[in-house]
């Protein structure tokens, strides 16, 4: 199979890989697209094999990474992925030899990628990459990892901006940032909110919609940040299952 880049010719007719299997995805898929056309003039790229599945890697200069690192010169991977059928047949590999050669050709000094100490949902594995040569940069509470694969000895070694250094916040209750950098936080994040009302509470939402703040955000993964009394719970987009059952959990 081989693989093609999402580009502003092709981006309506192209599906996006994570959102093919959401049964009323139109939305998430939509709203994903319209991020992406914003970001193609920063330099995003979308790489993904040419079939129905999730096998994607999506990169961009870390200058425009809607991520709170500082990283001049390096690309910065936002997003990897390789799922169900499509695993244990190289494309992994493949995808990310891809960007490699892309970021060297673009003068790039290495690439970046927001990982974590234990493979997480929605961050790369850190397994994989470190046995790929990955090493640690820097690392921000309570389980980030900056991982970065320098083209050159002398690369200067990245790092975390403070502001996203404690994932901590000033406001109580909870509180979640998002962006439309994943196609599913159009619908989730709403959907808690309502659910959250309908127990007599709220959720305050923050909606990141520039690259300078999301590079000023106060959690390294800016797609998805939820906080309860100031402290970080999850990057991991709770659906109306788990989020009722951390509501069960702090009334319990």
């Amino acid at each position: 199979m081989e693989f093609i880049t999402v580009n502003r010719d092709n981006i309506d007719r192209e599906h996006i890989c994570c959102a093919i299997a959401e049964k009323r995805g139109e939305t998430c898929v939509s709203s994903k697209k319209a991020w992406m056309k914003e970001r193609f003039q920063d330099g995003l790229v979308f790489r993904k094999l040419d079939a129905r599945g999730k096998v994607f890697i999506e990169y961009i200069p870390a200058e425009k990474a809607w991520c709170p690192i500082l990283a001049d010169g390096y690309m910065h991977i936002n997003c990897f992925w390789v799922s169900g059928q499509f695993k244990g047949q190289g494309y992994a590999n493949q995808l990310l030899e891809q960007c490699i050669a892309d970021a060297k050709k673009k003068g790039k000094r290495g690439l970046t990628v927001l990982s974590s100490t234990k493979k997480m949902p929605f961050l790369s594995d850190p397994k994989y990459l470190k046995y790929k040569g990955f090493q640690i940069a820097d690392t921000a509470a309570p389980y980030y990892e900056l991982l970065y694969l320098p083209f050159d000895e002398n690369a200067p070694v990245p790092k975390f901006r403070d502001c996203a250094r404690q994932c901590k916040i000033n406001e109580k209750g909870m509180v979640l940032y998002y962006a439309n950098q994943c196609p599913h936080t159009d619908k989730y994040a709403p959907m808690i909110r309502e659910i959250a009302e309908q127990h007599s509470t709220t959720v305050t939402l923050h909606k990141i919609e520039t690259t300078e703040q999301a590079q000023n955000a106060p959690a390294p993964f800016t797609t998805y940040s939820f906080f309860y009394d100031g402290v970080l719970v999850t990057n991991e987009i709770f659906s109306d299952k788990k989020f009722e059952k951390f509501l069960a959990s702090i009334n319990s």
